[in-house]
């Protein structure tokens, strides 16, 4: 089963440098929506099966123009929700780079846990659950090669990767997830594979035209010695 994890579109919380957390009704700004619409250009000719998307408006207004053009509606799940900013929430990113924990948030993300909110190491734990078991019982609906869609959060994204890769949360501020970026995992019975990271071009066919290792090569749900095969 392969995931693509679509961060929402720019928000007006992005361009206003606050933290959304989970504030409801924080809409895409033009860019935004400019973005939502071009998404489904960017998967054109790939065979998505499913929807999946944070409860957050953001999220559902990123995911609208996909659902529509493809016929499928969102599962709405709230484990890959934003953050739980706690007291956080709705500050300006200028006020919090100031608070003693942004240190530990951006060095060692583990420890973190916002006042009155939740920790980091939470966050990655419900999210990697949830993909899992939507990736597993997608599996058994559509077939073990089947493309789905989750619609979520950066930190949300960068915590699934960081799991993906096998590297520790305190190393997940290293990876990077853009508004509209769309990062690409492909789960297999014995590791993930990271396929692609924040991608922000044109079609992401163009980076999903090698075909996934399958039990009828040689190498099975092995990485290749030596790197890929082409």
């Amino acid at each position: 089963m392969t995931v693509i994890l679509l961060r929402h579109g720019r928000s007006t919380s992005n361009t206003a440098h606050t933290l959304a957390g989970r504030t409801e009704g924080v809409e895409l700004d033009d860019k935004g929506r400019a973005q939502a619409d071009a998404i489904v250009e960017r998967v054109d000719g790939l065979p998505i099966k499913a929807l999946v998307r944070s409860p957050l408006l953001r999220c559902r207004l990123t995911l609208e123009p996909l659902s529509a053009a493809l016929g499928l509606e969102p599962v709405v799940d709230d484990r890959i929700a934003e953050v739980d900013y706690g007291q956080w929430t709705g500050r300006a990113l200028k006020d919090l780079v100031k608070e003693p924990l942004w240190s530990v948030v951006q060095h060692q993300p583990s420890a973190a846990v916002f006042p009155e909110g939740e920790g980091l190491a939470q966050v990655q734990a419900r999210a990697v659950a949830a993909v899992r078991e939507h990736d597993r019982r997608l599996a058994e609906e559509h077939g073990a090669d089947a493309l789905w869609v989750a619609c979520t959060h950066g930190d949300i994204i960068k915590a699934v990767i960081a799991d993906a890769l096998g590297t520790h949360l305190d190393s997940f501020q290293r990876i990077t997830a853009d508004p509209a970026s769309m990062s690409v995992i492909r789960y297999t019975p014995i590791r993930p594979f990271v396929i692609h990271v924040n991608h922000t071009g044109g079609q992401l066919a163009s980076v999903l035209s090698a075909p996934p290792p399958t039990e009828s090569t040689d190498t099975g749900d092995n990485a290749v010695v030596g790197g890929s095969m082409d």
